[in-house]
């Protein structure tokens, strides 16, 4: 599996020999490869106005290109806004609660990433294929995708050490903006432009993965809620600025040497705990998620934390605890 940002053709579709031959490099003879564009493809059709577009069926001859548009920017964040809205009215019927979060559309872009990670694996798994995912600057939804295959493919991406290693590189050294993604919360009555909960919506697909396969991933549903909150207000560095240029020593930021590592303090024995999963079992096999609209539910674990007690489930989650450490 590869990733990367879209081709600059521009409006006079220009070549580069270099990418060709990249891409040719990969594929043995005779192989055919995959390239999922998570735009659309009026989308990027006009993206060669400002320089961009995709790779042209004439320079990329064994690649086969297929679109599956996912939502990066304002229609994500204004979901998430109308989502959480929704939730903290208490004044909702059913009626209207189940009309309130069919329109916020948040389970409808749940379902489409994970039906196109899915894509993504089913080519490398079935088809044994090479896999080129991108959109624009590939710092997006193209890591939302590749993050997300991995997950299903691979069985060492479900460990607790796997997953983090997982969001280090596909996330965090990948150069998924966090400080422009995360800059408000839902609650703020500000809307600037480059926000969008990118890393919420993969957290929401990880958890969906969970809930379908719950011997499957070595952790549980409080490491998502601590990544959630760490990427909107951390005491840590791990999910400051928004690239690996801006975090590096000797930039204005620091980060390096002014903070400490989320990761560290989530592996000390102490902490670590809290964060398994004790029906864990290890699954070598790739686990395919259900996108049926039945199977994908509302995580109601972060969107109801604020108005509704989670004791009886937390007590149900120690007592199993015991009994595994019993046994």
């Amino acid at each position: 599996m590869l990733r990367s940002s879209q081709p600059l053709t521009g409006p006079n579709r220009k070549r580069c020999r270099e990418d060709e031959v990249l891409l040719g490099t990969v594929l043995d003879e005779g192989e055919r490869g995959f390239i999922i564009d998570t735009r659309s493809a009026q989308a990027a059709k006009q993206a060669r106005m400002t320089g961009g577009g995709t790779e042209p069926k004439s320079s990329y001859p064994h690649w086969r290109r297929l679109h599956r548009p996912l939502e990066r920017g304002r229609p994500l964040q204004e979901s998430f806004i109308k989502l959480v809205e929704a939730c903290n009215d208490p004044s909702l019927n059913m009626d209207r609660w189940l009309s309130r979060l069919e329109s916020c559309r948040w389970l409808s872009h749940v379902k489409a990433a994970l039906s196109t990670a899915c894509l993504a694996a089913q080519c490398m798994d079935r088809e044994e294929a090479s896999v080129l995912v991108h959109g624009a600057e590939g710092t997006d939804t193209t890591l939302l995708v590749t993050a997300l295959a991995q997950v299903i493919l691979d069985p060492s991406c479900r460990t607790l050490v796997g997953f983090q290693g997982l969001l280090e590189r596909e996330w965090i050294e990948a150069g998924h903006p966090f400080h422009l993604r995360c800059a408000r919360s839902a609650y703020s009555h500000a809307r600037l432009k480059q926000e969008a909960p990118l890393f919420l919506l993969f957290l929401d697909c990880v958890w969906q993965l969970s809930r379908q396969f719950p011997f499957s991933l070595e952790f549980g549903e409080c490491l998502l809620l601590t990544l959630f909150d760490n990427a909107y207000a951390s005491d840590y560095g791990t999910f400051l600025c928004n690239n690996e240029k801006e975090r590096r020593v000797g930039c204005l930021c620091k980060v390096k040497e002014s903070t400490h590592s989320l990761w560290a303090c989530l592996n000390q024995p102490g902490e670590k705990k809290k964060y398994l999963n004790p029906l864990y079992s290890h699954n070598a096999l790739v686990i395919w998620p259900s996108v049926e609209p039945q199977s994908i539910q509302l995580w109601q674990g972060l969107f109801f934390r604020w108005i509704r007690s989670s004791q009886h489930l937390d007590e149900a989650w120690a007592e199993i605890q015991r009994l595994v450490d019993d046994n």
